[in-house]
């Protein structure tokens, strides 16, 4: 019984380990159909926001058009209320009984048209502040036209790409999704876990001339037999990647190169004098 128990333990790390490369193997297909793409999608979604933007400035833009204009309205009723002012003032100091009264009609007058000159420059300000507004919507415009241009452009190259990997890509999920159905929970979240920190994405590796297959950095010579034994899932101390011998997944061993040997140099026997 301890003996059968033993041969099904080995037999799930030799499965285990089968269903990781295999599913590696996926995986790495899918990471070139997303070469393929290449920056295509990240450029797609870059204009996407880049046209946001646009469109925001130049909403923001108009608004605040809207509120210079309102602003102009409002500084014109003032000055029509301050001349109106100034007439009243005028009709009044034309009836003025001592110097007193025509000194303070006279300052008010002043007042009144010192606020005129001010309201006048407020107004001359707003008009050349909506020219510039006015003059950055045009630009805004022109980049969004330009922009919209290139995202359509660049959305056509990136369907046509997907719709030629479509098919291939989700027939391979399928089968992503079916493989990681017969691995355990602990097994798979520690192999996409390797996976995600790897440069290349690769998560589990074969042993090439005695190295891993990931990182290249040699393995001890019983860390190998190990491997072959196929009897624990064993990681790379240096990469942290999942090692499988090659002959358990069906992946031809590169074998290492071996010196020829020097041949050995015959001495002849000096013949006694």
């Amino acid at each position: 019984m301890a003996t059968d128990k033993k041969i099904d333990k080995e037999r799930s790390v030799e499965e285990r380990l089968q269903n990781l490369f295999q599913l590696q193997t996926y995986l790495s297909k899918i990471d070139a159909i997303k070469i393929q793409r290449g920056e295509l999608p990240n450029e797609v979604k870059d204009l996407e926001d880049e046209i946001i933007r646009y469109q925001t400035r130049i909403q923001k833009h108009k608004e605040e058009i809207e509120s210079l204009k309102a602003f102009v309205v409002k500084k014109k009723g003032e000055i029509e209320e301050r001349k109106e002012k100034i007439a009243r003032y005028e009709e009044q100091i034309e009836n003025v009984r001592n110097n007193r009264e025509f000194a303070f009609l006279e300052k008010e007058k002043e007042f009144e048209g010192l606020e005129i000159e001010l309201a006048e420059k407020n107004i001359r300000e707003a008009n050349e502040k909506q020219e510039q507004k006015a003059a950055e919507i045009v630009r805004a415009e022109e980049g969004l036209a330009d922009n919209t241009h290139i995202l359509e452009e660049k959305k056509k190259e990136l369907e046509d790409i997907v719709n030629e990997t479509r098919l291939e890509e989700e027939n391979i999920k399928i089968k992503v999704k079916d493989l990681e159905s017969k691995i355990d929970d602990y097994t798979l979240a520690a192999f996409k876990r390797i996976r995600k920190n790897a440069r290349n994405g690769l998560g589990i590796v074969t042993v090439q001339r005695e190295a891993c297959g990931g990182c290249f950095n040699r393995i001890p010579p019983q860390r190998r037999l190990e491997i072959k034994m196929h009897k624990k899932v064993i990681v790379c101390e240096y990469c942290g990647r999942i090692m499988v011998d090659g002959a358990l997944v069906g992946v031809q061993q590169d074998e290492p190169e071996v010196a020829p040997a020097k041949p050995k140099r015959k001495f002849s026997k000096k013949s006694e004098a």
